[in-house]
């Protein structure tokens, strides 16, 4: 690891003036002592057209030794900032000098002795091309004083405020402003004023792999908190932090059908996917090219992102596993900026553990190569049924109704079922429910197979009285079906969070004990909890090569998500009320019959992350995270090795990304 001299270090974080100050143009000062502009002719990009046919995409310019070989030609003194670490990580006792103890307990800060001038940043943004983005919130046009108000935009960013694309499209904006702080919110223009909060200081519009490993090396060397994000399609606050360098993935979008690929597991057609490709485009791709692929539920998610990182659950996981089973390799710049490639055949722990691992832990992924499945057709139905003295419905007979429904859920999941449906109160206790199915579906079957599979059930329900009315569909493709009945995801609520269980098949196998959970999770609903369930069981397919992902998922029959609100301008003491409410009371009821939880859809404060989010595989994915990030270069919350750190000023009910990262004390 390039470490700095000390007079060095003060002279990128202080001796120069920021530029505004200057009252010159930029310069730097070369190895021979010649102050020489610092603009596009002196600083060019760091980047080498890699001499590879394959390489079309984003894979296409990297940084190699040659280049900063080069670079140090043109005698740029800057060049210890963006060096590769290849130092040995195997000797522990050397990890343990070479970690952060060199500038600090806490990872580099704006304001600190060692936080980069402005020059500095500047080069920075000339080596990657001008790809540095001075982070201004998305937000910030609705503030008068804000220096950026524009009445136009901010109306449109209020219009489309709940829309995954509003942050999609921003470099830094994410789906839970709870995690920033909810600062510079657009709503709030005219009555508060805006700031940074949780927003990372810069990001990195990544287009080429060049700029991420710049990015991860600047990081690292400097000691400067690192993040990434895609979408911003994040409930835990992962994508996000005070101070922080963000690579943004976003704008990697290439997508390349393959007819044939072959591994030691695998032979078939397959789909190359930059980082930035969401599950709409992947699906939209997987038609034009007559195949389905296997992606999340929702239009607005990566899936080189975090959503495989995580595992990442599907409509086809009880037919092809999780998203994460799917992979055949992918392309990541490792902790020490080198860009390498993870498969069957080459960096097999690396490609074991970022299959369902956890995002932001092992690297940047910039792209995979997915399976692609054949065209099928598929059948299901929706409905909307409420309970309520207004209604047909009873509570009583809705509960009725639902617990017979709940105990089909490991005789549907041997079927590839796939039963996504959501309940919420109407309102206050005694009001009634309502519950809407989006959808139920199984592949590769007729509308009358389908219909002969749910006729039992509904024969309960009729028997009991039960008022139902199923809207049944068939589609011989799954875009169509997925694009027509599938819902539209609504984001961005700050007074809201969630958390989740994963329940086993074996909870059904006694009476008592499966009508006991079933009792636990209406408590939880009755008291004021939405519900949103999945009935699937995302199993490994035969041959599927050995993951990192859950444990729990592998004979899991019910997900379900469960959280709460809470009003805006509530006291400080109601708010930790509730972040208990979440994590002990209600998701202790639920723990009992469900150890597991999802790590992209579970409570950032779950008291036991590791057994919860990584089952069985916790241990050996520390390993690797210990190997291959000694430094701890990525870290976000509840992911492999994060208990090392934690967020400076934070209560213990509730980690937002609103301070410093600072080390635990031992």
């Amino acid at each position: 690891m390039a470490v700095l001299s000390f007079q060095r270090a003060l002279l990128l974080a202080g001796a120069v003036l920021p530029l505004a100050q200057q009252g010159l143009a930029q310069t730097i000062t070369n190895t021979e002592g010649q102050v020489i502009p610092a603009n596009e002719i002196t600083v060019a990009p760091a980047a080498a057209l890699v001499p590879d046919q394959e390489a079309t995409g984003a894979d296409a310019l990297q940084l190699t030794d040659a280049v900063l070989a080069n670079l140090t030609a043109f005698k740029l003194s800057d060049i210890e900032l963006f060096q590769f670490d290849d130092t040995d990580a195997e000797d522990a006792s050397q990890v343990a000098k070479r970690t952060w103890s060199t500038v600090g307990s806490c990872k580099t800060y704006p304001g600190d002795w060692n936080w980069p001038s402005r020059l500095t940043w500047s080069v920075f943004n000339l080596v990657t091309g001008g790809a540095l983005i001075e982070t201004v919130p998305i937000g910030a046009v609705c503030y008068p004083n804000s220096g950026v108000y524009n009445a136009q935009k901010c109306a449109d960013i209020i219009a489309n405020w709940t829309h995954s694309e509003t942050h999609a499209n921003d470099p830094t904006s994410v789906m839970s402003p709870l995690f920033t702080g909810e600062t510079c919110m657009p709503q709030n223009g005219n009555t508060t004023q805006c700031t940074l909060g949780g927003f990372p200081s810069y990001a990195v519009k990544a287009t080429s792999v060049y700029q991420i490993q710049l990015a991860v090396n600047f990081a690292r060397t400097l000691g400067i908190r690192l993040i990434v994000k895609n979408t911003g399609h994040d409930f835990l606050g992962k994508s996000v932090g005070a101070g922080a360098l963000s690579i943004w993935t976003h704008n990697l979008k290439t997508i390349r059908f393959r007819q044939s690929v072959r591994t030691p597991s695998y032979s078939g057609p397959a789909l190359e996917i930059g980082a930035g490709v969401n599950v709409g485009e992947l699906y939209a791709a997987a038609n034009k090219y007559g195949v389905t692929a296997v992606g999340g539920e929702c239009k607005g998610v990566g899936v080189s992102g975090g959503y495989s990182a995580g595992g990442g659950h599907s409509p086809m996981s009880s037919k092809y596993g999780l998203g994460s089973d799917q992979i055949l390799s992918l392309n990541v710049v490792l902790p020490n900026g080198r860009y390498v490639t993870a498969s069957e055949t080459e960096n097999t722990d690396l490609f074991w553990a970022l299959r369902g691992g956890g995002g932001s832990t092992f690297g940047v992924v910039t792209g995979m190569t997915v399976k692609a499945h054949p065209r099928q057709n598929f059948a299901g139905l929706t409905w909307t049924i409420t309970s309520g003295n207004d209604t047909a419905n009873s509570d009583s007979v809705f509960w009725e109704a639902m617990y017979a429904y709940w105990r089909k859920f490991p005789e549907y999941a041997t079927k590839d079922v796939y039963g996504y449906s959501s309940i919420f109160p109407r309102g206050p206790a005694g009001a009634g429910y309502m519950w809407t199915m989006n959808p139920w579906m199984v592949p590769g079957v007729s509308l009358a197979d389908f219909k002969a599979m749910v006729q039992p059930l509904f024969d309960e329900w009729t028997a009991m009285g039960f008022e139902f009315t199923p809207v049944f569909f068939e589609h011989d493709n799954f875009y169509d079906m997925w694009t027509r009945h599938f819902p539209t995801e609504a984001v961005a609520n700050s007074n809201m969070r969630t958390a989740s269980r994963l329940y086993p098949r074996s909870a059904w196998d006694d009476a008592t004990k499966r009508d006991a959970m079933f009792d636990a999770v209406r408590s939880v609903i009755e008291e004021g909890s939405a519900l949103i369930q999945y009935n699937m069981n995302p199993d490994a397919p035969a041959g599927t090569p050995a993951s990192g992902a859950n444990s729990h998922w592998r004979d899991a029959v019910w997900f379900g998500i469960m959280g709460t609100g809470w009003a805006p301008g509530i006291s400080q003491a109601e708010l930790e009320a509730v972040q208990h409410k979440i994590t002990d009371d209600w998701m202790g009821r639920l723990r009992v019959y469900g150890p597991g939880g999802y790590l992209n859809e579970g409570d950032v404060m779950e008291p036991d992350f590791a057994g919860a989010f990584y089952g069985t595989n916790y241990d050996r994915l520390l390993q690797i995270k210990r190997r291959v990030d000694p430094y701890d270069v990525f870290w976000a919350p509840t992911a492999v090795g994060s208990e090392r750190w934690k967020v400076d000023g934070q209560p213990d009910w509730l980690t937002l990304q609103t301070g410093k990262l600072c080390k635990v004390s031992n």
